[in-house]
C-alpha cells in the first residue's frame, strides 16, 4: 500500500514538473527555435557555414522533446495514449527517430511537423482546432450541399457550352474544374464569362447565380458552422468552469459547517 502511494506521489511530481508553466513556455520557445532551424536548413549557403552547429542544436532540441515524451509516459502510464494530443506529439517526435534514408528519405521533410506541436502547447490554438474538429459533422453537410450545387451547375454548363467551348466545358469533369475556378473568382470575368457571353449574351445570368450561391452563400455557411461550433465549445467550457466553481463553493460551505459543528462539540465537552 505504501509502495503504491509512493509511486503515485512520484508520478504526480513528474506530472507537475512537466506541466509547470515555466517548463511549458520553455518548450514553446524550443519549438519556435526548432522551426526556425528547419527553415534555415533550406538555405544552402547558410548550411555550408553553420550546418554542423545547426545539426547539433536540432538534435539537442529533439533530445529534450524525447525526454518530455518519456517523462509524460512515465507519469501517466497507458493513459498517455488515451489523449489524442499526446499521441499526436508522440508520432510527430517519433518520426524524427526513423532512419531517413532510401525510401524513407521523405520523412526528413516531415520533421517540420514538429511546429504543429505549438497547437498542443498554446491553449487558444488548441481550442480553435478543437472547435474545427467538432464542426466536421456540420461541415460535412455543407460539403454535401456544395457537391450537389456543383453537379447540377456542371451538367447545365456542359449541355449549354460544350460545343463552343470544349476546352472548358467538354465533359462533366472539365466543367466542374472550370466552375471551381469561377467559384474562386480567379479570372472568371475576363478569362471565362466574357468570351462565353460573346456567343451566349445571357450567360452572365448563369455565372452570377452560380457565384452568389457557391461563393458567397456556401462560404458563409462554412464560416457559420465553424463559428457556431467554437462558440458552443466555449460555452461548454464556461459551464464546466462554473460547475467546478459551484462544487468548490459547496465544499467550502460544508467545511465551514463541519468546523462550526466541531467547535460546538468542543464547547459542549468543555462544559
Amino acid at each position: 500500500m505504501q509502495s503504491t502511494t509512493e509511486n503515485a506521489s512520484w508520478r504526480n511530481r513528474i506530472e507537475q514538473f512537466i506541466t509547470h508553466h515555466a517548463i511549458q513556455n520553455f518548450l514553446v520557445l524550443l519549438i519556435v527555435i526548432n522551426a526556425a532551424i528547419l527553415g534555415i536548413e533550406t538555405n544552402h549557403s547558410v548550411m555550408e557555414s553553420w550546418g554542423h552547429e545547426l545539426f547539433l542544436l536540432d538534435h539537442a532540441i529533439l533530445g529534450i522533446f524525447i525526454a518530455e515524451i518519456v517523462l509524460l509516459i512515465a507519469a501517466r502510464g497507458f493513459s498517455f495514449f488515451k489523449d489524442a494530443w499526446c499521441v499526436f506529439d508522440f508520432i510527430v517526435v517519433g518520426i524524427a527517430l526513423v532512419p531517413a534514408s532510401g525510401s524513407l528519405s521523405v520523412l526528413r521533410a516531415l520533421r517540420v511537423l514538429r511546429v504543429l506541436r505549438l497547437i498542443n502547447k498554446v491553449e487558444s490554438m488548441r481550442k480553435v482546432v478543437g472547435g474545427l474538429l467538432s464542426s466536421l459533422p456540420g461541415l460535412g453537410s455543407v460539403f454535401g450541399l456544395i457537391l450537389i450545387i456543383f453537379y447540377v451547375a456542371s451538367v447545365i454548363a456542359t449541355n449549354i457550352f460544350h460545343k463552343d467551348f470544349p476546352d472548358w466545358f467538354g465533359d462533366l469533369g472539365m466543367s466542374a474544374f472550370t466552375l471551381f475556378q469561377v467559384m474562386t473568382l480567379e479570372s472568371w470575368s475576363d478569362g471565362i464569362a466574357r468570351p462565353i457571353m460573346e456567343i451566349f449574351p445571357y450567360a452572365w445570368i448563369f455565372f452570377i447565380l452560380f457565384i452568389l450561391i457557391a461563393t458567397f452563400i456556401i462560404f458563409n455557411l462554412f464560416i457559420a458552422v465553424i463559428v457556431d461550433s467554437i462558440t458552443a465549445d466555449k460555452d461548454k467550457d464556461h459551464r464546466d468552469h462554473h460547475h467546478q466553481l459551484t462544487v468548490q463553493e459547496e465544499l467550502q460551505e460544508l467545511r465551514r459547517e463541519m468546523a462550526e459543528l466541531r467547535q460546538l462539540l468542543i464547547e459542549k465537552h468543555a462544559r
